[in-house]
């Protein structure tokens, strides 16, 4: 009977004991950061986020990018974006390293790397022969990726998120000639492509709302 007695008492305060502790944890202040990417200001881009805490080691991020080049260095680079991140952080959220799954949208019109030269193409079918310079890409993108990154603590309220995703990209785009006007592209819809690609990174201020 008193082995009885003392397994129940036992029972009682773990159970009493693992109670309190989650009251202590659902009452514990939750932190929110909002952010900007300092990479990306000198350019006139804007990329800004907010970050919400949901438990001990976990962080919820949504994130906008927006560049509004029409013509950057000779290139279209308009890029619409917006992503919804979760994240686990081996400390404590928003310290040092952490690991996330990472979903994004985004609308484009821009010129793609390979594009960036003076090198002719001659279409067998028409006979037209184009820049390739004068070829750009206009339309949208679904991502999936993966983030690791590394935050910390330089003041109360403010923080330095180092980070970087890497993930594939199903996009979905018309080819277009800027000087003919007309489409390069023989797609009666939509081109459509994938790849692994990094597509977002770099340093984000962060400061505690909080």
């Amino acid at each position: 009977m008193s082995k009885i007695k003392l397994i129940t008492g036992f029972l009682t305060l773990f159970l009493l004991g693992n109670l309190h502790a989650q009251e202590q944890e659902l009452s514990s202040e939750k932190s929110v950061y909002v952010k900007g990417n300092a990479l990306f200001i000198p350019i006139g881009i804007v990329n800004l986020g907010l970050e919400h805490q949901i438990s001990k080691k976990i962080t919820v991020q949504g994130d906008v990018l927006i560049s509004p080049w029409k013509s950057f260095a000779g290139h279209e680079l308009q890029y619409y974006s917006i992503s919804l991140e979760g994240r686990y952080y081996f400390n404590e959220a928003f310290k040092h390293w952490y690991v996330g799954a990472n979903i994004a949208g985004s609308r484009f019109t821009l010129q793609k790397w390979n594009y960036w030269n003076d090198g002719l193409v001659t279409d067998e079918e028409t006979g037209i022969t184009r820049k390739t310079s004068d070829l750009y890409q206009k339309g949208y993108s679904v991502i999936l990726g993966v983030t690791a990154g590394y935050q910390f603590k330089v003041s109360d309220r403010w923080n330095v998120d180092i980070y970087g995703t890497v993930g594939t990209s199903q996009d979905f785009y018309k080819g277009y000639d800027r000087t003919r006007g007309d489409r390069y592209d023989k797609a009666e819809k939509f081109n459509k492509s994938g790849e692994i690609i990094p597509y977002r990174g770099g340093i984000m201020i962060s400061y505690k709302l909080k």
